[in-house]
């Protein structure tokens, strides 16, 4: 089936063009488009339609001149489960991209990346080291087969750091460690953040300290994506994490309900 974005933003129905198997549970889904591949930033996610299941947004973890664009998706609940059966030449449904995304603008950056959080970090290392950046990249995991995109990171012109909090690769311990032990000179213009909630709540309060401004990705639950449900506004300033994030700058969010609560999808409170 021959793949088309018809309108930006519009849906579209696309055929896996690949799959990939990254780590344990999670596997990238490679389709072509170019419009989509064009438009996305590092930062930025779709709304993908597991047909007959769900529609679950993700960030975009490449987007490739030829017009191929990588989603990395862990598995972790029905759509995703389904998304993992997938294979060569399925379909998927997709619209966006969606948010704003990581601001790569200045020059000299550290990344600091956990979990799926790699996948949007992984794309904007990759983004800003095509464009002449200094990057650091902190890459942490639980163990060193959960460490994703590392080889990928290990072939850009970037300083790479790797933390496992069972010491099977690189320093024991999580990516506070890692900040604390191996990096000595704190010269960043910027610092982005994306993984599990508590690490980057406590890699923010870690980072404020040396006086670096920070970037966060959040991930909320989403019914609409594009700002209309309220479903994924954070408390107290209702901040749409869709359209005002995913991406927010630390001082947006540091009196919010960010690193201790979020809401599932009926609304209840559920503790990060």
């Amino acid at each position: 089936m021959e793949n088309s974005y018809r309108k930006k933003n519009k849906p579209a129905v696309l055929s896996l063009k690949e799959v990939v198997e990254e780590a344990p549970e999670v596997k990238s889904f490679l389709v072509n488009c170019q419009e989509i591949a064009s438009a996305s930033d590092p930062g930025q996610f779709l709304m993908l339609w597991v047909i007959g299941v769900d529609e679950i947004p993700m960030s975009v973890s490449g987007a490739g001149k030829d017009g191929t664009v990588r989603l990395t998706v862990e598995k972790v609940g029905d759509a995703t489960t389904r998304l993992h059966d997938l294979e060569k030449g399925d379909l998927i449904g997709v619209r966006g991209p969606y948010g704003n995304g990581f601001d790569i603008s200045e020059n000299k950056f550290l990344m600091v990346c956990g979990g799926c959080g790699t996948a949007p970090l992984a794309f904007a290392a990759g983004r800003a080291a095509e464009q002449g950046k200094e990057v650091t990249v902190v890459l942490a995991a639980e163990s060193s087969e959960k460490l994703l995109f590392r080889r990928q990171l290990e072939g850009l012109d970037v300083d790479l750091l790797i933390g496992t909090e069972d010491g099977s690769a690189g320093v024991k311990g999580l990516a506070t460690d890692v900040l604390e032990k191996e990096i000595h000179d704190w010269d960043f213009d910027s610092c982005l953040v994306c993984g599990p909630e508590r690490m980057m709540a406590a890699t923010a309060e870690f980072v404020e300290k040396k006086g670096i401004p920070i970037q966060l990705s959040l991930n909320r639950y989403m019914k609409c994506g594009i700002g209309l449900c309220g479903q994924c506004s954070m408390d107290p300033s209702g901040l749409r994490v869709c359209r005002d994030g995913p991406v927010f700058r630390y001082e947006e969010i540091k009196d919010s309900e960010f690193g201790i609560y979020k809401r599932n999808s009926e609304g209840n409170k559920v503790e990060i």
